[in-house]
């Protein structure tokens, strides 16, 4: 059973079940991409005398392993999401984790043009409050 929710987790990189399944299933998961961080015959065969999926275990190591090169342990994460309605048994949504690459610096496109119109804009901010305060007769 622990294989076949394996080979779903990476397949779809999602799954749903139930608590302790997902609490097991994370260790089990974290192995296989320990081993597909080795990127070793010998690991890929390990992988694979578990999994026993050849395009699962391929995926698992070019596409999965990869993404967590630089990454110490953490590659699933257990989300609660209540009970089942049939029997209340407590379920669980298991994911991998999306590795964030840092995002680019984008340069900013016209500065000159937001600096004017940041600019002229508290000038009419302030020529209003003037005008307000004209109007109104002070109390104090």
């Amino acid at each position: 059973m622990m294989a076949n929710m394996t080979n779903s987790l990476f397949l779809h990189g999602r799954i749903s079940t139930t608590t302790p399944k997902a609490k097991e299933l994370r260790r089990v998961a974290e192995r296989m991409v320990t081993l597909g961080k080795k990127g070793d015959l010998p690991a890929r065969r390990r992988a694979m005398a578990f999994m026993r999926r050849k395009d699962v275990v391929t995926k698992l190591f070019t596409e999965i392993a990869p993404q967590y090169a630089e990454r110490n342990g953490g590659y699933t994460r257990v989300l609660k999401v209540g009970p089942r309605p049939g029997d209340s048994a407590p379920m669980s949504l298991i994911e991998l984790v999306k590795e964030s690459a840092p995002e680019p610096k984008v340069a900013k496109k016209s500065s000159k043009a937001k600096t004017a119109k940041s600019a002229s804009e508290p000038k009419v901010a302030k020529k209003e409050s003037k005008a307000k305060a004209a109007k109104s007769p002070d109390k104090g």
